[in-house]
């Protein structure tokens, strides 16, 4: 399916994601889709994500350095994707009014499985994942708003694997009123009632351009990527969204 038959080239999307590089694993191709196709795209980000593990050519750094290193991933990887407009949740335009900027920190993981993952037993007390929903929906909600957003785009419950930052994003994004909410399916949601499967493959090129800029994070092989656990994800442009209404 073509992004055209999902939405209208005047829809404004909005993505919310949990951590930098989260919107171009997950999303890359379908915002390079968006963006070809007329659709005015912004991205929120939850967490800088202090707590990932970094690649061995980035193990040395500090982690105010990791975090500036990812901040920088992100900000070279949405100019890749062709997003201007991005906010990091909690920081106006992504902050209720009336209350002082705060941060959501990376909730931090455990794997219980080789592909499913699981709180930390170690999540500091302004983990998003230990956020009030209200509020944290209340941030993304200005920010929808100001944006003029006609879709969100984020997890679905399951949060692709696991992560809890993801699920924590899935409940924002859900209580967010006002705005169509589409959820991208997880593994083994793929054929649910409601699932579609977009792909627009003549975005790969640019997709693996916003790949790149990513080094502390992950390597490309191909058509895979290998991540800093070890864990192989083929790379496919298509993209399974569950449709809300």
């Amino acid at each position: 399916m073509r992004i055209a038959e999902l939405f209208a080239p005047t829809d404004r999307v909005v993505l919310l994601h949990a951590h930098p590089d989260d919107e171009t694993l997950s999303t890359g191709a379908l915002i390079l889709a968006l963006r070809a196709a007329g659709n005015p795209v912004a991205v929120v980000t939850a967490t800088r994500g202090e707590q990932g593990e970094p690649t061995p050519a980035f193990a040395a750094l500090t982690p105010a350095s990791f975090v500036a290193q990812r901040e920088c991933e992100l900000r070279r990887a949405l100019d890749d994707l062709g997003v201007t407009e991005r906010a990091w949740l909690g920081t106006p335009p992504a902050r209720a009014a009336g209350r002082a900027p705060r941060r959501y920190l990376d909730s931090g993981m455990r794997w219980v499985t080789p592909t499913l993952a699981g709180p930390s037993a170690e999540a500091e007390p302004l983990a998003l994942a230990l956020a009030s929903p209200d509020e944290a929906a209340a941030d993304l909600a200005t920010f929808v708003e100001s944006f003029g957003a006609d879709v969100l785009i984020s997890y679905d419950e399951l949060g692709g694997y696991g992560h809890p930052d993801h699920v924590a994003c899935h409940r924002i994004a859900a209580a967010v009123s006002g705005v169509r909410f589409v959820q991208v399916a997880s593994p083994g949601r793929h054929s649910e009632p409601g699932a579609v499967v977009v792909d627009e493959p003549e975005v790969a090129g640019r997709w693996r351009l916003a790949l790149a800029d990513y080094p502390s994070q992950f390597e490309l092989l191909g058509d895979q990527v290998r991540h800093v656990g070890g864990q192989l994800q083929e790379l496919s442009t298509a993209t399974v969204l569950i449709l809300g209404e």
